[in-house]
This record gives structure tokens, C-alpha cells and sequence, in this order.
């Protein structure tokens, strides 16, 4: 199978604590792989290193053939939600998106309308964001980072704050990008949120188990 994603030997300091310690591993194109650990374990910081927000103290970080930090900056198809999802409170949620969108200029206006329908939100609703509940946050960050259709989907605790049947429609989503060939990476202090995960690691103390 075609690996996405490679780290070799990655590790990461912040003064004399080390985070991530001496990780190897290999994530292949198509499937989705779930990342369990507590708070503090290091799965933030591990999403980070391999979109190019950090840099590692040691090792390297491949994506789709791409050096991070040596032959580019960050994956050239990455769409991530990591940690809050921060939105402009006064627009709307198609607003938000097209602001997003006129960054790459990549999309236009049915991309980003489909975008919103796919995660169960209604792109024509005049509702401000900053009405929003926690978990309808949530389905919009999921908007905003496969809306342009990335190859790599980067996901930090996305069923955080959805209900019962938030968590079942985003997992159906899932599951349909993936068979696309979409390689999508997601974490969570659960293990029930795994289920839709072909593999699933555990991180404890920055190691993957």
C-alpha cells in the first residue's frame, strides 16, 4: 500500500521535557487510524509535527514524499482540525467557509455548500456562529478541513462535544472518505470513538503503542 505519511526516529523537546519520544511508523493511503490517549500523552503534538506546525527535535517527518521543513512547509493537501476550532462569531457558517476558501482560492461556492451539508450543518442558515453549540462548532471545523478536498485529514478529538448522533454521522463520514482514498488520522481520550478506525494506537507518555 502507498504510505502517506512516515516518521522516522521523530522526537520531540520543549526545554528538557520530552513529548514525543523516538517515534517510527508508517500510515498508508486510504485508511483511517485512531490515536487513544489521555491529556498530556502527546497526540497534539504528534498532529502537529506532521502538518508542519512544529518541528522535531530529532527525526524526520515524510508526507506524500515531502521532507516537512526541508522540501515544504506543510503537507500540500491537508485538511486538519487540531485542538478548538476557531471561527469569526459575527458570520455565518458559509461565511466563515468562503473567508477560509478565499485564502487558496481553490473551491468556490458548491464546494463549500456541499462541505456544510456533509457534516449535517444547513449552508443557507442566517445563524451566527457565535450561537453556536459546542458540537456544531465541531461539525464545521470537520467542514472547513475537507472541504477542499484534501488527500490527508488530520482530526484532534472531533467528536468532542457532538451527541450520540453527531458522533454516528461524522463516523458514516468518515468511512466515505476513506473509501474515496482519503488517509485520515483522528485521536481521542475514548476508545468507543475508534470503532470506525481500521487501526488504532495508544499513546502514553509520547510513545504509540
Amino acid at each position: 500500500m502507498e504510505s502517506v505519511i512516515r516518521l522516522e526516529n521523530v522526537s520531540k523537546k520543549f526545554s528538557s521535557e520530552e513529548v514525543i519520544k523516538n517515534i517510527s511508523m508508517e500510515f498508508q493511503k486510504g485508511r483511517i487510524y485512531g490515536i487513544v490517549g489521555k491529556n498530556g500523552s502527546g497526540k497534539t503534538v504528534l498532529f502537529k509535527l506532521i502538518a508542519g506546525y512544529l518541528k522535531p527535535s530529532s527525526g524526520e517527518i515524510f508526507v506524500m514524499g515531502k521532507k516537512i521543513g526541508v522540501d515544504v512547509d506543510f503537507p500540500q493537501s491537508m485538511g486538519l482540525v487540531i485542538e478548538t476550532p476557531g471561527f469569526l462569531p459575527q458570520y455565518t457558517a458559509y461565511q466563515n467557509l468562503q473567508y477560509l476558501a478565499s485564502i487558496r482560492k481553490v473551491i468556490g461556492k458548491e464546494e463549500i455548500v456541499s462541505a456544510i451539508r456533509m457534516v449535517g450543518l444547513e449552508p443557507d442558515s442566517r445563524k451566527k456562529v457565535g450561537k453556536y453549540s459546542l458540537g456544531m462548532r465541531q461539525r464545521l471545523g470537520i467542514a472547513q478541513a475537507i472541504m477542499e478536498k484534501p488527500e490527508l485529514i488530520l482530526l484532534d478529538e472531533p467528536m468532542n462535544g457532538l451527541d450520540k448522533r453527531g458522533i454516528a454521522d461524522i463516523k458514516q463520514l468518515l468511512c466515505e472518505l476513506a473509501a474515496e482514498g482519503k488517509t485520515i488520522l483522528m485521536s481521542s481520550h475514548y476508545a468507543e470513538d475508534m470503532q470506525v478506525c481500521d487501526e488504532v494506537f495508544e499513546m502514553e507518555d509520547g510513545r504509540l503503542l
